[in-house]
């Protein structure tokens, strides 16, 4: 039987790479999960209420787009978060963010871009989804480092011209998954200007836009109204898993100009999975209500500041800006990961299996992705063995 040839040299995904790393070997102690970016803490209370309210509406099919109430939901939450004015026919609710980083580019990517094979900005390391959909859409993906010397953001103003004329989408990810970057307001103007120089559109995945520990991040969509920027230029993802603990709801949105989301939403009736009622109903009330997020943001920051003490006296350390993932230095991930299983239990993620190579060089190889998603207990646990085991 034969495949897709345009899968064929994808790397396989991060966590098989990772069990084939580690489970041939037995735990050097408890085995504490740093891996996964599976949010734990609890969920909003009403939740259970109100699905139960909604049950019967499983027996119907779902709003396609998202019901009026939700995107009602979603807007007013863009202008009290965001101070954007954003119309229901400008968003659409997703199944999570990830459907709606791969739909959006095969919805609004060209085959060609002046008559040239099409290019995807995409930072390195990355989320992986950015990568298959630029493969998908038959473009080029070209991969930028976001490393310390660029303050862990991808600089797409050095690259040439010629690339910048061939780019239909350049995905930008902020709070940055996995170093916790936040980009400015002056970095995300720069950018977008970029895009309407050079014609391409800005993918902001900011999913982790509520997780952060000095001042809330600035969004792509309130930089673009301020500088006057075409809000087709832009499109924007949001997510209910992190900001809410709801990571088994699927429900998340893309909200971007009128054309963008009616393409968007086009090739959803043909090929997409609605959100069913019941889920849209939990959706409606979880963006409409802030006091969890507030009681979340709590919780993870008492978890950066444990990570602060413990690793006090490690140079190397610094906290992020945004999200829930450490991003640690250390000589060879894959090595440091297996040493760790094998004499702590701890487990955590080589910061190469994020990144691609080029040019012979990997920018996650000397990281390891540490996800502050267990219990506080639990995380300062394992924090304690890591730093024992990796930095003394």
């Amino acid at each position: 039987m034969d495949y897709p040839e345009r899968f064929a040299n994808l790397p396989e995904y991060a966590f098989p790479r990772l069990r084939a790393l580690l489970d041939s070997h037995a735990p050097g102690g408890e085995a504490v999960a740093f891996t996964i970016g599976e949010p734990r803490h609890p969920m909003p209370a009403f939740v259970g209420e109100v699905l139960a309210q909604s049950l019967a509406e499983f027996g119907k099919y779902p709003a396609n787009d998202g019901t009026p109430e939700l995107l009602a939901a979603i807007s007013g939450w863009l202008k009290r978060r965001f101070h954007v004015e954003v119309a229901e026919n400008r968003i659409m609710a997703l199944n999570g963010t990830r459907e709606g980083l791969f739909n959006a580019a095969v919805a609004l990517s060209p085959e060609t871009k002046r008559g040239k094979k099409p290019v995807v900005l995409i930072p390195n390391p990355f989320y992986q989804v950015y990568a298959v959909a630029a493969v998908e859409v038959g473009a080029e993906p070209v991969f930028v480092p976001a490393t310390e010397e660029t303050g862990f953001l991808p600089d797409y103003a050095s690259l040439p011209a010629e690339v910048l004329d061939r780019a239909t989408i350049a995905y930008l990810c902020s709070p940055a998954n996995p170093q916790g970057a936040v980009a400015p307001r002056d970095y995300l103007a720069q950018l977008l200007h970029l895009a309407e120089k050079h014609d391409f559109r800005v993918f902001a995945d900011e999913c982790y836009s509520e997780l952060w520990r000095e001042a809330p991040p600035p969004g792509a969509l309130e930089v673009a109204a301020a500088e006057g920027i075409d809000p087709e230029r832009v499109a924007v993802f949001h997510s209910l898993s992190k900001r809410s603990n709801l990571p088994g709801l699927r429900s998340g949105f893309v909200a971007s100009g009128v054309e963008n989301i009616r393409h968007i939403r086009r090739l959803r009736a043909y090929s997409g999975a609605p959100l069913p009622l019941p889920i849209q109903r939990v959706s409606e009330r979880v963006w409409a209500d802030e006091a969890h997020v507030v009681e979340n943001r709590a919780l993870y920051a008492e978890k950066y500041a444990d990570a602060a003490e413990i690793f006090a006296g490690v140079n190397s350390f610094r906290l992020p800006d945004g999200g829930f993932f450490l991003w640690l230095p250390v000589p060879d991930g894959e090595e440091a990961a297996l040493k760790l299983w094998r004499e702590t239990g701890v487990r955590v993620l080589p910061g190469a299996y994020l990144a691609r190579e080029v040019n012979g060089e990997n920018p996650g190889k000397g990281y390891i992705r540490v996800a502050l998603v267990a219990p506080r207990e639990e995380t300062q646990r394992g924090l304690i063995r890591l730093r024992d085991c990796l930095y003394t």
